[in-house]
């Protein structure tokens, strides 16, 4: 993760391609790579945080920021107007971790220990929420074919759909806080000993947390600012962008960990940081986007195309089989790897708009 910080030297690069007007393409290349080790900052901040304040509110401050790398991307792409870059990305995080994600981390665990075994009890639950996740957020998506053109309908549908899932998130969050205390908690609610987040201090870890913050904010409008030439000039479509690289680049970090930890022979940690990213996407940031997005004056709708609710639940389902066993192997990763790659060459290919 060390080597991942060398990747900080672009912030001042990007920072000088924006006032030098450097070109967008540059501007967005710099940017994307200062936002990688930035978003690893911050989740190493929490992380710090959660240690520092117990179980309970580290479990919350966990839950509620494990992905606020993509919530700032994401606003910002709402403020800039670019819906179709915001839902694309929502549903690229989650088909990133269900599939590449995890896929990677059981290719490469497998191959170095063979059949990996974890507790399928506590796997089970995230699998059996990850389904539901999937076929919440995608039923405003199949009922407003119905509704159309009443956008006021649509918007009244999306809002309520958000808020239950919202409200699912928080329930959630309060089952797991309620667990007995034991070292492996899903939804990243406590820290492994053998993944310690860094002993910082509770103010440098807010220092930390405050600059990164500031620092996405400010690559992330960059990012976005420079996408349209970016897609014109490499001939991509902006939802392809959302849906493939911008997942990509916000969580790099947590991606590495996520495979880190499975060749190390960890799989609960591994399947709980792939499977428990994905819930915070579907049940956290794609909810509270919803709301966000009637502030910024831009109001967003759970409304996804085709392929798009395809692939989420078809992920979702492969996901919770993977955790069905309690063991798995590097085929299986294989398998996942392969799905991803399919579904990324369709998606490069599908017109901008559905």
């Amino acid at each position: 993760m060390k080597g991942i910080r060398l990747l900080l030297l672009f912030f001042p690069v990007a920072v000088a391609a924006e006032l030098l007007h450097w070109g967008d393409l540059v501007i967005f290349a710099t940017s994307a790579l200062a936002i990688i080790p930035i978003a690893g900052l911050l989740g190493e901040a929490t992380e710090a945080l959660a240690e520092k304040t117990g179980p309970q509110i580290g479990g919350l401050l966990n839950a509620s920021l494990g992905n606020a790398a993509e919530l700032i991307i994401t606003i910002v792409a709402i403020t800039a107007g670019k819906m179709e870059l915001v839902k694309a990305s929502i549903i690229g995080s989650i088909l990133g971790n269900l599939l590449f994600v995890l896929g990677l981390s059981l290719l490469l665990g497998g191959i170095k220990h063979g059949s990996q075994r974890f507790d399928r009890s506590r796997v089970s639950l995230d699998g059996n929420m990850v389904i539901l996740a999937a076929i919440a957020i995608s039923i405003p998506s199949l009922f407003n074919e119905l509704i159309e053109p009443n956008f006021q309908r649509v918007e009244t549908l999306s809002l309520t759909t958000a808020a239950v899932v919202l409200i699912l998130y928080v329930l959630s969050i309060i089952y797991t806080l309620r667990q007995p205390v034991t070292n492996h908690v899903s939804h990243g609610a406590s820290i492994e000993p053998s993944h310690a987040g860094p002993r910082w201090s509770v103010s440098r870890a807010l220092l930390v947390m405050v600059a990164a913050v500031a620092g996405l904010a400010v690559m992330s409008e960059y990012l976005v600012g420079s996408l349209e030439v970016v897609t014109e000039t490499f001939g991509l479509s902006e939802f392809f962008v959302g849906i493939i690289l911008v997942p990509i680049i916000g969580n790099v970090a947590e991606h590495l960990v996520a495979v880190q930890v499975a060749m190390k022979n960890q799989m609960d940690l591994s399947l709980s940081i792939a499977l428990g990213s994905s819930l915070q996407i579907a049940l956290f940031v794609a909810p509270l986007l919803v709301f966000i997005s009637l502030f910024l004056g831009n109001p967003m709708t759970l409304e996804f195309n085709h392929p798009e609710v395809l692939a989420m639940v078809a992920a979702s389902i492969i996901a919770a089989f993977v955790a069905v066993d309690g063991r798995s192997n590097w085929l299986e990763g294989a398998m996942l790897i392969a799905v991803y790659l399919i579904l990324g060459i369709g998606f490069f290919f599908l017109p901008a708009m559905v």
